[in-house]
């Protein structure tokens, strides 16, 4: 696989070998520095480091080993640089970083779904800084599954793998392109027959001045021996003047001219546009600085002159600001002397609101007093209890009149009827004697 990449991979992996040697420098000191010291293009550091972390994990074999044990998709080139889905970006990010640490010789066991998030940032980190990382962001960065500490974090753990594994970077080998003289035949030899034939025939339509029989053309451009002897042993000889052949160079020049369009995303082009841009910032800055220069002159004569005028204004109205001013002391004087005033009102504000309290206090029990001694409602009150009483005592004496009459009869009744039973008694005995 090293020479696969070393050999194939192309300009950009070689590139990324020769500058690997200073980038772990750069990276180090890179944290320590301000937004400002590492210059304009540090917000776009993350997808240069996404990118090479990509190549890292291809050499690797990352898709076998990693992502089909665990059922996920390829990532993109820009999959921890841009925020799509945290969730699953963090645990993506936790799977790769376990499976990097395990590659790089050191055991680490593979964190699960619901695991604490704390504490695998943690042990990642731990492992970071056992392998001689510098590690001087916060956790917390981590949390989200995406951005350059991501990036920074699985791109040392991959460096440290390929360590492990033995993998160097190599010089890109180019292939040598040799080139072989083509052997023309007679299929070629007509295919270029009937090309001059069709450029001819435009060109007829064109220009008629410039009319060639492509009959007479062909047969001094080509001649074929029409025997029956193989292809391989016949023998092509040119009848062709080198005069009229140059002509007819001359002529078809114009059509054979490639044009080579240029490539917006070349390199050179840019520079070439930062150089005229420079220019053209130069020549202008040299016509603005006279004008800046004199808005900067009159400014400043503008400036002087106000001063002077104030200070001519403020010398005429110093009496005026003076008389303001003691005005002022007496208003300020006059407004304490008011808050004074008005404070102490306020007090006895309070203590008469809280003397008419009392006061309707005493009104309304004095009030209720008087009309209940002025009132004869309780006497009447009275006189009815004392009627109702009088005829309940006088029911109740009827009641118990005839309580006792219906006991008196109930007990004559059974006195009647006791010496009843024993005048019966006695007869029957006496007739018992008398037999």
């Amino acid at each position: 696989m090293a020479e696969e990449a070393a050999g194939g991979g192309g300009v950009r992996r070689g590139a990324a070998g020769d500058r690997e040697r200073g980038r772990e420098r750069d990276e180090e000191g890179a944290a320590e520095r301000g937004p400002a010291e590492r210059g304009p293009g540090a917000a776009y550091h993350m997808f240069v480091l996404m990118e090479e972390l990509l190549d890292k994990l291809k050499l690797l074999s990352y898709e076998e080993e990693a992502l089909r044990r665990h059922n996920m998709r390829p990532l993109s080139r820009h999959y921890f640089a841009l925020p799509t889905n945290p969730g699953e970006q963090f645990f993506m990010f936790c799977t790769l970083a376990a499976w990097l640490i395990t590659k790089a010789g050191r055991p680490f066991e593979q964190p699960q779904e619901y695991d604490d998030p704390n504490a695998i940032i943690s042990n990642i980190l731990s492992q970071l800084r056992s392998f001689g990382r510098p590690v001087d962001f916060p956790p917390s960065k981590l949390k989200a599954g995406y951005g350059e500490q991501v990036c920074y974090v699985l791109d040392c753990l991959a460096e440290e793998a390929l360590k492990y594994t033995g993998f160097s970077w190599k010089r890109p080998a180019y292939p040598t392109e040799e080139l072989e003289e083509e052997e023309i035949t007679e299929d070629d030899a007509e295919l270029t027959l009937n090309k001059l034939e069709e450029d001819v025939v435009e060109e007829e339509s064109d220009n008629e001045e410039n009319f060639i029989d492509l009959n007479v053309l062909k047969g001094q451009t080509y001649r074929s021996d029409m025997s029956d002897t193989p292809k391989h042993e016949e023998i092509l000889q040119s009848t062709t003047d080198a005069v009229e052949w140059n002509l007819e160079v001359e002529r078809v020049l114009p059509q054979l001219k490639v044009t080579v369009r240029t490539d917006n995303k070349d390199w050179r082009i840019h520079v070439d546009q930062m150089h005229q841009h420079k220019d053209g910032i130069e020549s202008s800055l040299k016509e603005t600085r006279g004008y800046l220069d004199k808005l900067h002159n009159e400014i400043s004569r503008t400036l002087e002159k106000i001063n002077s005028r104030e200070k001519y204004i403020n010398n005429q109205l110093e009496h005026l600001v003076q008389e303001y001013r003691s005005a002022q002391a007496l208003l300020s004087e006059a407004k304490e002397k008011y808050q004074e005033g008005s404070g102490g009102v306020t007090e006895r504000i309070k203590v008469l609101s809280e003397i008419t309290e009392v006061l309707e206090r005493v009104k309304q029990e004095t009030e209720e007093k008087g009309s209940s001694m002025t009132d004869g409602a309780p006497l009447v009150k009275i006189k009815q209890a004392l009627t109702k009483l009088k005829q309940e005592t006088i029911h109740m004496d009827i009641q118990i009149g005839v309580m006792e009459h219906t006991l008196l009869q109930s007990k004559l009744k059974e006195k009647s009827n006791m010496a009843r039973d024993m005048h019966a008694a006695m007869i029957p005995e006496a007739t018992v004697g008398a037999y």
